[in-house]
């Protein structure tokens, strides 16, 4: 679904004609760079494969790909995914897509090593869900990195979703990523611009997670 994608299960839709039509305009909508925080803590995850959720056009999966990673993006937007595909071409990396609702997605266990999550907003009992399936997924000294709204993004309006119950704070991700080390979990203020999704002072929550070997389930 791409960064703040909003999805319902238990009821009710999954709006991807919304994000094909983001995506389907002119250019990128979060740019083609990747995420800044993405970039400063990278290096932590061990080459290997590395799962991307919610990536949208391509640019955090691009950039992961020429680290030497194999790189799966998944996204419920399949117009988001071509562009992610020409990206990847572009910039002489391979990564694969999967065109996939994150509620139907299978991460399977003990594949990943590494997970990103970066922007990516879901209801509460599927953000749970997700999360959980990440902690099982990790291989043993796996590697999780994800960046989120917090609801005090309400306040700046500079990007994420409309409702503050899609966004989340750190005390909920310390819950929901029980079995992880989380090595970096804060929340804080900092500037993001990024195409023109993001574009300010923004409210966001940070962590890096990694799977200890006597946390595997």
């Amino acid at each position: 679904m791409g960064p703040e994608f909003v999805t319902e299960r238990e009821g009710q839709f999954v709006d991807h004609a919304m994000w094909d039509e983001r995506y389907g305009k002119p250019g990128f909508a979060y740019g083609t760079a990747p995420n800044a925080f993405l970039t400063s803590v990278a290096g932590r995850i061990p080459i290997g494969k590395v799962l991307s959720l919610g990536e949208g056009e391509g640019r955090n999966a691009v950039y992961l790909a020429t680290y030497g990673h194999e790189v799966v993006a998944v996204d419920g937007s399949a117009v988001g995914l071509a562009k992610a595909e020409r990206l990847a071409e572009e910039r002489g990396v391979t990564i694969t897509t999967v065109v996939s609702d994150l509620a139907d997605f299978v991460v399977g266990p003990g594949q990943w090593d590494g997970i990103v999550s970066i922007f990516c907003h879901v209801p509460p009992p599927l953000r749970a869900r997700v999360h959980a399936a990440v902690v099982r997924g990790l291989k043993p000294g796996g590697v999780f990195i994800l960046e989120a709204y917090t609801p005090a993004q309400l306040e700046y309006g500079t990007g994420g979703p409309p409702t503050a119950d899609l966004m989340v704070s750190v005390s909920e991700l310390r819950e929901e990523l029980d079995g992880l080390e989380l090595v970096h979990a804060c929340e804080l203020k900092r500037t993001v611009y990024e195409g023109r999704g993001h574009t300010g002072l923004s409210a966001v929550v940070q962590v890096v997670g990694v799977r200890e070997i006597e946390s595997q389930l």
